[in-house]
């Protein structure tokens, strides 16, 4: 059985850009609830979403882009970006490593939950990074 896209919205990430950072996971919460999606589950993408846009915000030194795909059987998030990539995936998913200036953790960011927050969250969570290159996150959500 082929599965079927049913809403696809792509949203671009501005490197740097910490006043719309949210945007795309507000429109994302938007959908799901408007859909009737279960708050627990709208819960679940939000968080992950979120983290996934600071990342980008954060650390890429590029744009990046959020692709929400929600099909017949599953609600589908990717995360790109250009940038830097991620050094060490071993020790960036451990909670509370964080490469975070000051910075950023005066504004309240950095406390290294990030990558992690994404993979609870998520029914399936896969990472690929390389530096100089950028990273790629995919991570599905069961809401059915």
């Amino acid at each position: 059985m082929k599965e079927t896209i049913l809403i696809s919205q792509s949203f671009h990430i501005e490197e740097g850009d910490f006043e719309k950072a949210g945007t795309a996971t507000e429109k994302i919460r938007e959908i799901l609830k408007s859909l009737g999606i279960k708050p627990d589950i709208v819960r679940r993408v939000s968080v992950a979403v979120f983290e996934a846009e600071m990342n980008i915000c954060m650390y890429a030194h590029s744009p990046g882009n959020v692709l929400f795909n929600l099909t017949d059987l599953k609600i589908e998030v990717q995360v790109t970006d250009c940038g830097v990539g991620i050094p060490d995936l071993e020790k960036a998913m451990q909670k509370g490593w964080s490469t975070a200036t000051d910075e950023m953790r005066e504004l309240g960011f950095g406390a290294g939950l990030g990558l992690p927050n994404m993979k609870e969250n998520s029914n399936t969570f896969r990472i690929e990074s390389e530096p100089d290159k950028g990273t790629r996150v995919i991570m599905t959500f069961d809401y059915l």
